[in-house]
């Protein structure tokens, strides 16, 4: 018995034992455990970091919001202030279907009752109650539901009748856009800006894709600004929060050099004849030759920039991409060159209908001709035989060089994209021949517009222009509208005159290829063409009637042209009447509407009175100089302007050159191309002395520009018309 209890004892002072030793490990693995987290609660509050990561900065994360603010795209007005392009917001709708989705005070986030909600959304959005409720019951589960086409591209009234009516679950996905409220109205002018994905930031930007959106996005877009702010738990701004803040700078203004009056009717008659004689393709454009400016300008075929109607088969802009040979109204440009070298013998005769050129034959449009007539008659005429004649007579080395001189088969630079340069086919004497009537010459039509501009500006060529001015968005003008003169002045005064009494004589009934075109009462002075077309299959030209540009330009007012409108129609597929019938229905309208533009005119488009710069800094007078359409020309080192040579309220033409003299060192410019008068207001501020020799512009000079000028250094002049 005592053994039993003796045994009990030990297991018993065994299990004791062993408790303790347990509850020793315990004891010593929970203080080492308390020790590590004391020691990393240590680490922690002393570093202030875990995995290498700043817990200060996590927390101010946290609590720190970003915002991206957004800049405000330039809006893109006519001549008199129409929008043509503004910012504009559409937006998408969608569904949350989830019955998860519950906001912070227990209210559903989902769309509750279904079949309400489709017959509400029915009353806005263009679709049925119906297939509405088709979208809200998905054949398979799914967090959030679209609408398709039909809920997309919704207009900021269509969302704020839907948020009006407080539809549980219905959310909006809003999309930057562009609103184009003309429709139809110089498309590939203006051009397109579209929303563009950013991949980095999930957001969207309107981008310009086409015309002058694309060429003048950089200006037009701004530039985004941001705001950085601390918020509380329920997203409220702390009211002793840090907050970073730059305003975001909105994009500049587009001004137009285009008439909206005569834009939409221009569009109008367009239309009309792409209705009635289904052309391949056409070109429209009106523009003041004096400066430049283009008043109107179209294509067929065309799109709606709105909508996007017709884009996928016009996404060409005719007008600049699109090289063509011109044909018959390029005379102009031969005329030109024949008379001013002397060359042109309008009594000489000639037997029109047909020539021959080695093996080829050219032919009159009429294959019989006229029997032996004058050169006189070989324009209004548009004999082709007769102008091989006249080409003949110059040379081709004269008749090349006057090619040059109209810069064909090179770009014009018009702020569009894309141009094409075009190109000449002048290698055999059949190619040479074949220029002189405007075939085997590729241009396009602001090439051909640039080269007309030279009827009203006595041989001088300007660049045409579809921007009158830019500003920003406060209104302020950045920069001003400039005549840019192109090259130098290519033939006379006199010259001219010859070339516009022939193209009044188109206007004969008995002689004249132009008589539907005529305008009684009217002072006008045309041109028409007819150009054969390439064939694409292989040599030659397309047969038949039809197959042909037909073409008509026409300058008001005929003695002192300011105004020209230029047409191109290009194989009408239902030509029931005849072509020149066709483009008449275009030409004689909207010649009218210049017509009457002309009675009302001033050249205060052309004139420019000059602004006192004296003591401003040249940084500001620059920008002034630039708001009025001066170019600044500075003379020394400094910084201020001292002196100028044209006097306040003095007018010049826009474009011409101002020339401001500052402190410190005078170096030599580089002056080709420079004019008798900036030449003088040079001299008159540098105090360098000028000799000139011969007449037009600067060609060469004797000082290397860069050199240091002291007041009495002589410098000779080159110039050359």
């Amino acid at each position: 018995m005592k053994k039993k209890i003796s045994n009990l004892k030990l297991q018993k002072s065994k299990a004791h034992g062993y408790r303790f030793t347990v509850g020793r490990i315990l004891q010593i693995v929970v203080a080492l455990v308390f020790l590590v987290f004391v020691g990393r609660f240590l680490y922690i509050g002393i570093s202030k970091t875990v995995n290498g990561q700043n817990l200060s900065q996590r927390t101010q994360q946290l609590y720190k919001r970003n915002q991206v603010l957004k800049a405000t795209r330039g809006t893109i007005y006519d001549k008199n202030g129409l929008a043509i392009a503004e910012d504009s917001h559409l937006y998408t709708i969608y569904a949350i279907l989830d019955k998860s989705s519950i906001n912070y005070k227990n209210k559903p986030e989902y769309v509750v009752n279904k079949k309400k909600t489709a017959e509400k959304l029915a009353t806005v959005l263009p679709m049925s109650a119906k297939t509405i409720l088709k979208y809200l019951n998905p054949k398979h589960k799914a967090f959030q539901v679209q609408f398709g086409a039909g809920g997309s591209d919704l207009t900021k009234n269509q969302r704020d009748k839907i948020v009006a009516m407080k539809l549980p679950g219905i959310k909006f996905l809003e999309t930057p856009s562009r609103l184009y409220p003309n429709g139809n109205f110089a498309s590939h002018i203006v051009g397109l800006a579209q929303p563009e994905y950013n991949k980095k930031d999930g957001s969207q930007s309107l981008v310009g894709t086409m015309g002058l959106e694309a060429w003048y996005d950089n200006i037009l877009k701004g530039r985004d600004g941001y705001r950085i702010s601390s918020v509380d738990a329920s997203e409220n701004q702390m009211p002793n929060g840090s907050q970073t803040y730059k305003a975001a700078k909105n994009g500049d203004d587009l001004y137009l050099t285009i008439d909206s009056q005569l834009q939409t009717y221009l569009e109008d008659r367009l239309t009309y004849v792409q209705q009635q004689y289904d052309p391949v393709s056409m070109t429209a454009v009106v523009e003041d030759m004096k400066t430049g400016k283009i008043l109107a300008a179209s294509q067929r075929p065309t799109f709606n920039p709105q909508t996007k109607k017709g884009l996928s088969k016009s996404y060409r802009n005719i007008l600049v991409q699109d090289a063509y040979e011109p044909g018959s109204v390029f005379k102009i440009l031969t005329l030109a060159a024949a008379v001013n070298t002397g060359t042109y013998h309008p009594n000489e005769y000639y037997k029109s209908g047909s020539v021959t050129i080695g093996n080829a034959t050219i032919h009159d449009w009429n294959n019989s001709g006229w029997g032996t007539i004058p050169l006189s008659q070989a324009f209004p005429r548009s004999s082709n035989t007769g102008f091989v004649h006249i080409e003949r007579d110059m040379g081709k080395k004269k008749w090349k060089s006057y090619l040059n001189k109209f810069h064909i088969g090179q770009k014009t630079g018009v702020t569009l994209p894309g141009e094409q340069a075009g190109f000449i086919s002048f290698a055999s004497p059949v190619d040479q021949a074949v220029t002189s009537f405007g075939q085997g010459v590729n241009v396009n039509v602001m090439q051909m517009m640039q080269a007309f501009s030279s009827l009203a500006n006595n041989g001088q060529m300007v660049k045409p222009q579809f921007v009158d001015r830019v500003t920003n968005s406060e209104g302020e003008t950045i920069k001003g509208y400039q005549i840019q003169k192109v090259g130098t002045p290519i033939y006379s005064a006199a010259t001219r005159k010859v070339i516009l009494d022939n193209m009044k004589k188109v206007l004969n009934k008995q002689i004249g290829t132009g008589a539907a075109y005529k305008m009684p009462g009217e002072s006008i002075a045309i041109k028409t063409g007819t150009a054969q077309i390439a064939n694409p299959k292989g040599g030659g030209y397309l047969k038949g009637d039809s197959n042909y540009i037909f073409s008509v330009v026409g300058v008001t007012p005929a003695n002192n042209p300011r105004y020209c409108v230029y047409l191109t129609m290009k194989q009408p597929r239902r030509m029931s009447k005849p072509a020149e019938r066709i483009l008449a229905s275009i030409f004689k309208p909207i010649m009218g509407r210049v017509i009457t533009l002309s009675k009302n005119a001033d050249n205060s488009s052309i004139a420019v009175k000059t602004p006192n710069l004296k003591d401003m800094s040249y940084d500001a007078a620059e920008k002034k100089a630039q708001s009025l359409g001066l170019n600044l020309v500075k003379i020394g080192s400094g910084s201020k302007i001292t002196d100028q040579v044209l006097t306040k309220g003095q007018k010049q033409e826009s474009g011409s050159k101002v020339f401001v003299l500052t402190s410190g060192k005078i170096t030599c410019p580089d002056m080709k191309g420079w004019g008798i008068e900036d030449l003088h207001q040079f001299a008159s501020l540098s105090g360098v002395k000028i000799n000139i020799d011969g007449n037009g512009r600067v060609q060469s000079q004797s000082v290397k520009p860069g050199t240091t000028l002291t007041a009495g250094t002589k410098i000779n002049i080159n110039l050359k018309e």
